[in-house]
């Protein structure tokens, strides 16, 4: 549940001006706090709140160095065709796999606690959601500069990185039937998310 809370703190319906001028932590502040207004409106139903959450999440996740890190070496593995098969796949699979979980949004707050120089440039700004008593989660959004805008690489919560616990998964599937079978189960698994009755 806690990775839950932190994708849909994602969302963020920023410009690129306001990304390319603003430091990781007063993006990921701006972020929280508009995902938050979308999650405590109580005049939208819970498809709906999925949806805006889903466009902005879209737009401000860097899926393709996502997408990147997640197959690591096994990604020069995959075709130029392949490769775009599986960052739509891997889009839709994140969405299904985390937007079911937006009504469990229990009144939390987020607070920016700091930022921490990385590699290649990269900026993680610590933050936690505000829970109440012992049940605060501590969330790491870890970003990247690209073309001038500040995007989301990973998120790490409670220690926990999406992008590495994607890859172990990922990698575990291309040991024991290539690409092909990875997308075909990254199809499978989408589509029975949609299907009716799902």
């Amino acid at each position: 549940m806690r990775i839950i809370i932190a994708l849909s703190l994602l969302a963020l319906p920023c410009a690129a001006a306001s990304h390319a001028s603003s430091a990781p932590e007063a993006i990921v502040e701006q972020m929280a706090g508009q995902a938050l207004d979308v999650l405590r409106d109580k005049s939208l139903d819970v498809d709906t709140k999925r949806e805006r959450l889903e466009e902005i999440v879209y737009r401000n996740l860097d899926f393709d160095t996502l997408s990147k890190l997640v197959m690591a070496r096994n990604w020069r593995k995959l075709s130029a065709a392949q490769q775009d098969e599986f960052k739509r796949e891997f889009k839709k699979h994140l969405s299904a796999t985390y937007g079911d979980n937006v009504d469990n949004y229990r009144n939390e707050s987020v607070q920016i606690l700091g930022r921490r120089e990385e590699k290649r440039g990269d900026v993680t700004v610590k933050s936690k959601i505000v829970r109440g008593g012992t049940d605060d989660v501590m969330v790491d959004y870890r970003l990247r500069q690209r073309e001038g805008d500040w995007r989301i690489i990973d998120v790490v919560v409670e220690g926990v990185s999406l992008v590495a616990n994607f890859r172990a998964q990922f990698q575990d599937i291309m040991s024991n039937g290539g690409a092909d079978h990875l997308l075909e189960l990254l199809r499978a698994k989408n589509l029975d998310k949609v299907a009716p009755g799902a």
